[in-house]
C-alpha cells in the first residue's frame, strides 16, 4: 500500500480530493495497485488535478535514487509537478515528462465526464543505458544547484534505477490507461459503497435511502427511520460515508439515472422523475455536477455494459449492498 500525506486543503478541489481519496482507499484500487508494481517493478502514484501528491507509492518499489533525493530535495515531487501541469494544461492524455537525471515519470488522467480529477504516476524508470558519463552529469547538475551528496551513495542508488525499453514502457502504461478508464466510470459507485461503519442504524438509513430514492427523501426522515435523533444521524452519517447527507443523496440518485439512461426508450424527464428530482430542470444540473455531461451526452457517450462490467468489484448489477443485505 502506498503511504497517504496529507492533502492542500488551499488549493484543488475538495470533492476532487475525497474521490481520490475514496479511489486509494477501495479494494479495487489496492489490488490493481499490487497487481501493477510486483508485474512491473514500478512504482504507482495518485495525484489530484492541481498537481498537489496526495498518495505515495509502495515503500517496496520506491526508486533507491529518487527516494534519496526526496529527503533532502523535493526533486521528484518537481518532476510530478511538471508532468501534472502538462497534462492539465494539454490535452487530457497520457503524458511523459524526463526529469534532469534522466528518468521517466508519466502522467495518465482520472476524468469523470469532460472534468479530470486527478492522475495516475508512474515512472521513476530509465529506457536508456545508465553510464558514468550520465552519472557524472547528474552530479555536477546537483552541486550547481547547491545540493551536495555522499557520491558513493548516489551512484549506488542511481545504478539500482529500473531500467525497462521504450515498447515495454509503452504496454505499462497502456495497462495504465485502461486502469484509469476503469476508475472513471465507477468513481461515484466507489465512493457510494465505501461505508466504514458497524453501526445498524447508519446501515438501516442507507437501505431505506437506496430502497426509496424516488420519493422525497430529508435528513429528518432518514434519520427516523434508522431511530437516531437527526444530530446524531448527521454526524454518524458523514463518518461512515465521508460525504454529507444531500449529497450521498445526490450522488446516488444519479448512478440509478446512470443505468436508465442506458435504455433508450426511456425519456430523461421520465428518469428525473423516476429517481427522486423534482423538475428536469434541477436533474440535468446536478447529473452535470457530479458526471461532467449533461443526461443526454451521457446517453449518446454510454452503454449499460461499459458501464456496468462484469465481475468488478460487485457492481455490475448496479445495487448498493444495502440492498442484498
Amino acid at each position: 500500500m502506498g503511504r497517504p500525506e496529507s492533502f492542500d486543503t488551499n488549493g484543488g478541489d475538495a470533492a476532487e480530493h475525497r474521490i481520490l481519496e475514496q479511489i486509494h482507499r477501495s479494494e479495487l484500487f489496492r489490488n490493481y495497485e499490487r497487481a501493477f508494481e510486483d508485474t512491473t517493478g514500478l512504482s504507482l502514484k495518485i495525484a489530484s488535478s492541481d498537481g498537489h501528491l496526495a498518495f505515495g507509492c509502495s515503500e517496496n518499489h520506491r526508486n533507491p535514487f529518487c527516494e534519496m533525493l526526496d529527503l533532502d530535495h523535493p526533486t521528484c515531487e518537481a518532476c510530478v509537478q511538471t508532468c501534472c501541469k502538462l497534462a492539465v494544461h494539454g490535452e487530457a492524455k497520457t503524458r511523459t515528462s524526463i526529469c534532469f537525471a534522466g528518468l521517466s515519470e508519466s502522467s495518465v488522467p482520472i476524468r469523470i465526464g469532460e472534468k479530470t480529477i486527478g492522475f495516475l504516476f508512474a515512472g521513476e524508470v530509465t529506457t536508456s543505458r545508465l553510464t558514468e558519463a550520465k552519472f557524472a552529469k547528474v552530479v555536477a547538475q546537483l552541486k550547481g544547484c547547491g545540493v551536495d551528496y555522499d557520491e558513493t551513495k548516489l551512484r549506488e542508488a542511481y545504478f539500482l534505477t529500473p531500467a525497462t525499453s521504450k515498447s515495454k514502457y509503452e504496454s505499462f502504461l497502456a495497462l495504465l490507461d485502461v486502469f484509469a478508464g476503469h476508475l472513471s466510470l465507477i468513481a461515484d459507485q466507489l465512493i457510494l459503497n465505501e461505508s466504514n461503519t458497524q453501526d445498524p442504524g447508519i446501515h438501516r438509513a442507507l437501505k431505506f435511502i437506496h430502497e426509496n430514492l424516488g420519493e422525497p427523501l430529508d435528513l429528518d426522515l432518514v434519520a427516523k427511520s434508522a431511530c437516531l435523533s437527526r444530530c446524531y444521524f448527521s454526524r454518524k452519517f458523514k463518518e461512515a460515508t465521508r460525504i454529507a447527507f444531500t449529497e450521498y443523496v445526490a450522488r446516488s440518485r444519479v448512478e440509478a439515472a446512470k443505468k436508465l439512461l442506458a435504455k433508450p426508450q426511456i425519456r430523461v424527464s421520465e428518469i428525473a422523475y423516476q429517481v427522486g428530482f423534482q423538475s428536469l430542470t434541477h436533474f440535468n444540473r446536478v447529473f452535470k455536477g457530479v458526471v461532467g455531461l449533461s443526461p443526454t451526452q451521457f446517453r449518446g457517450n454510454h452503454v449499460d455494459a461499459a458501464l456496468y462490467p462484469n465481475g468488478h468489484h460487485g457492481l455490475h448489477d448496479g445495487c448498493s449492498p444495502y440492498l442484498r443485505r
